[in-house]
């Protein structure tokens, strides 16, 4: 495979989708207690409607509502109270003209009722056997009609969707007390290089510590993955061959970071052609930082070469990696906060590849100025220098002073 025939990141994109979205990862029922955060592995529709009966928002009293036209503060109406409506029980009685029916708040509304009068509006008569009411009601006034809420076969909750305190709060009204998602998704991340150490390892000449598992680890389980660090493997394919056939076993998506650019070093490309078909896809997108990247398939298992350099790593796993695991289960890409500025300076880029600069957000009078970040992408230090990224499109030349720029803001 021909690493200098670089795809186009959106051709890339479509071939990584048309892969994954054949692979979707185990469901399992849960309660619902348990269902925030998950993602729904189902579309759910209401069976009743909510609320499935008419009733009061107000403390006051159901009434028909024509019997209320004309009233006021000096020409109230009288009418008859015929009875209350209990909490939680049927209200059994039927409002005839000139009659009104005491009700609590969330009450169920008597046959014949079309509105309820507030408190604040009524005065009871001293035997209780009438009210006085001076302002009128209008049909639909302080009650909530049946199915107002959900009506009986709404959709309320999608396939994909990452389920919210809102969404509960739907299901436990329609009856739900257990939905199905997806299994957590188990990605694992492998770093490769002989160069490379562990965080808590002191460093001796030559040696740098491991940066991107515990980096894609933490992204991954920020978009609600399962992360599963595989340690560091040298720079052998015997090695790599081995910890990666495991990994694919294990594990629904599959990230090795460095070992993808073009080297005598490089096993990625042949290890995953080896572990089972279809192989590798592509290697090598047109785009900055993170051309070196690698994306096959082994065994129904998605795997992903990312470069070493961590802005890079990075990078491709925000604007690759995530958006594939959320293509797998149905969901929506989250596109990041995104903040209009406009750039601080001028700033060059190659033709015919995309670019993703860091940028540091200048606070300009009542907007923003976007000033790039100077810094290769081994420099980590430039990610914490950065408020987000703003992307330079392949069929530009850069961008000038003073151009308006959508920044996607880092959480």
């Amino acid at each position: 495979m021909d690493f200098f025939n670089c795809k186009a990141l959106d051709e890339a994109k479509t071939i990584i989708m048309e892969q994954v979205t054949q692979y979707p990862p185990p469901t399992i029922v849960i309660p619902l207690e348990e269902a925030l955060g998950r993602i729904a592995a189902a579309e759910v529709v209401a069976a009743e409607d909510i609320p499935p009966f008419d009733r009061s928002t107000v403390d006051g009293y159901a009434v028909r509502s024509s019997d209320t036209f004309g009233a006021g503060e000096m020409s109230p109406v009288w009418l008859a109270l015929t009875g209350e409506v209990a909490m939680g029980k049927v209200a059994a009685l039927t409002l005839e003209a000139g009659q009104a029916a005491a009700i609590p708040t969330g009450g169920m509304l008597p046959a014949g009722a079309d509105a309820v009068v507030m408190l604040e509006h009524v005065e009871i008569a001293a035997d209780k056997s009438t009210i006085l009411v001076s302002k009128p009601a209008a049909p639909g006034e302080n009650l909530i009609r049946r199915g107002e809420d959900i009506m009986s076969g709404t959709t309320i909750l999608s396939r994909g969707k990452t389920i919210t305190p809102r969404d509960i709060g739907a299901l436990a009204a329609c009856g739900f007390s257990c939905v199905a998602v997806f299994e957590q998704m188990k990605v694992a991340v492998i770093s490769t290089g002989d160069e490379l150490v562990d965080v808590g390892v002191e460093l001796l000449p030559g040696q740098i510590r491991d940066i991107n598992s515990y980096a894609l680890a933490a992204m991954l389980q920020q978009a609600g993955c399962k992360p599963l660090r595989f340690g560091i493997v040298a720079d052998r394919y015997e090695d790599l061959y081995q910890v990666l056939a495991e990994a694919v076993k294990t594990c629904q998506v599959v990230i090795v970071s460095g070992g993808s650019s073009v080297g005598a070093r490089d096993h990625t490309v042949r290890a995953i052609g080896d572990l089972g078909g279809p192989g590798v896809l592509f290697h090598g997108i047109a785009v900055k930082p993170g051309k070196p990247t690698i994306f096959g398939v082994v065994n129904g298992v998605p795997v992903f070469g990312l470069p070493g350099h961590p802005v890079s790593a990075m990078t491709i796993c925000d604007q690759i990696v995530l958006p594939a695991i959320a293509g797998m289960t149905g969901g929506a890409i989250i596109r990041r906060p995104v903040l209009k500025a406009r750039m601080a300076r001028n700033i060059a880029s190659a033709p015919g590849r995309d670019d993703f600069i860091r940028i540091r957000l200048v606070k300009n009078g009542e907007g923003y100025l976007a000033e790039p970040v100077p810094g290769k992408s081994g420099l980590i230090s430039t990610l914490l220098q950065a408020d987000g990224t703003a992307r330079i499109a392949f069929n530009k030349s850069g961008l000038y002073q003073d151009e308006v720029v959508e920044v996607e803001l880092f959480e």
